[in-house]
């Protein structure tokens, strides 16, 4: 890997100003992180996807995960995030009906570093 990528630091948009998010859902804890569930749930490539597109394109605080625009039904979906989320790579916050998306980048770069280096040089299959 280059000294570039081993240098680059991933932006993590700043909460909405003047307003408190609201707790996040149930997640490992930084030391709980074990890597065999982290490279689990990076080892289906919708889901390296999901990480990969928060990680290098997130404009807000988080995301619902309709702006990911994936094609497969709610419940693959929330099989999915959540699989990401138990894993310790995704926060997930719930506002209402919806639940918001961002990855763990301070724990993730702490616990694996380089790990999210991997994650953002992937390029997905044609």
């Amino acid at each position: 890997m280059s000294a570039a990528a081993l240098a680059r630091n991933f932006r993590v948009p700043p909460p909405p100003s003047g307003t408190r998010p609201p707790e996040p859902l149930p997640e490992p804890a930084r030391d709980d992180m074990r890597l065999e569930a982290v490279m689990a749930a990076l080892s289906d490539p919708l889901r390296l996807g999901i990480v990969r597109k928060l990680l290098l394109e997130a404009v807000d605080f988080d995301h619902t995960c309709t702006w990911f625009e994936l094609d497969r039904p709610k419940s693959s979906l929330t099989h999915h995030f959540r699989t990401l989320r138990e894993a310790g790579l995704i926060r997930q916050r719930q506002y209402g009906p919806s639940r918001r998306n961002q990855v763990r980048v301070e724990d993730l770069q702490a616990r694996f570093p380089g790990l999210l280096d991997l994650v953002a040089d992937w390029t997905p299959a044609a």
